[in-house]
């Protein structure tokens, strides 16, 4: 099998500085690329509050924190990838971003270095067409917040070998989660159960069927979900939510995913959840 000994991060949001954090505190030396300078320093200010966090609550010592944040190598370029054995790319959810990212990530990798894309909707078979290595193309779709939720969906596409996908598995156990098999349809499995029925508590707000308190209410008392559907889209970002339903509505042609035009216009409003201040709660 495949032996993953160093971890490339591309991306430094929410998704990326996550995964970053959890891979080194796994063990593996890590290499977190961003572009954009701030976003990079955002990034590692947010691993070292959420590992204060952590050793607060005593579930790290203090130690294990610097050892942690050492072993994360901030760098604001592909070229610094060239020695890692997996990248995963946490950039925006839009095809052809992550096509680019692939693309670029193909050329400046060697041979061997597994390419993973941390999609929450988009084929993998179709990210991996952007690449010469196909085989070595995967999903690792990790769940928000990285440090805490236990699930990462692993997502062959059409191509992806089985000793990619024993690697990835490995290195999944690795970062202490629970890797499941899922294979490549739009949305997946999270997304494609959890995305309609946000859209429907949308649909229950947009005709007046009762305020987001006692939509999300019902839902956490009656379904004992620990978080209502409105506040929930509200943290991933209604942007995101509105991004996976189309490419949901796109994929199957069906109906029933047509996103509701009260979260259309609440993107366009600018009103993207906790990210922005003000979603279906104000923050």
């Amino acid at each position: 099998m495949q032996e993953i000994h160093t971890v490339g991060v591309v991306g430094a949001g929410t998704m990326g500085h996550g995964i970053a954090q959890v891979a080194a505190a796994s063990g593996y030396d890590v290499v977190l690329v961003d572009v954009a300078s701030q976003a990079l320093e955002r990034g590692l200010a947010q691993i070292g509050k959420s590992l204060e966090k952590l050793e607060s609550k005593g579930k790290l010592t203090a130690e294990e924190r610097e050892r942690t944040l050492a072993r994360i190598r901030p760098e604001s370029g592909m070229t610094a990838l060239t020695g890692v054995d997996l990248v995963v790319e946490a950039v925006v959810e839009k095809l052809e971003v992550k096509q680019n990212v692939l693309a670029e990530l193909d050329r400046a990798c060697p041979p061997q270095t597994i390419l993973a894309t941390n999609t929450s909707s988009i084929s993998i078979t179709k990210l991996a067409a952007a690449t010469r290595r196909p085989d070595k193309v995967i999903g690792m779709h990790f769940m928000n917040p990285v440090p805490l939720m236990q699930l990462i969906e692993v997502i062959r596409g059409l191509a992806t070998s089985q000793e990619t996908w024993e690697a990835v598995e490995a290195a999944a156990r690795r970062m202490g989660k629970t890797p499941v098999e899922v294979h490549d349809a739009p949305g997946f499995v999270s997304n494609r159960v959890l995305m309609p029925m946000i859209n429907e508590a949308v649909y229950c707000l947009y005709e007046g069927v009762g305020k987001p308190e006692a939509i999300d209410t019902v839902m956490k008392l009656g379904m004992n979900h620990p978080m209502g559907p409105l506040a929930l889209a509200d943290l991933i970002g209604l942007d995101v939510c509105l991004d996976i339903l189309r490419v949901l509505h796109e994929g199957f042609g069906d109906p029933k995913y047509r996103p509701c035009p009260l979260l259309v216009k609440m993107v366009d409003a600018g009103y993207l959840g906790r990210k922005s201040g003000r979603g279906f709660y104000e923050y």
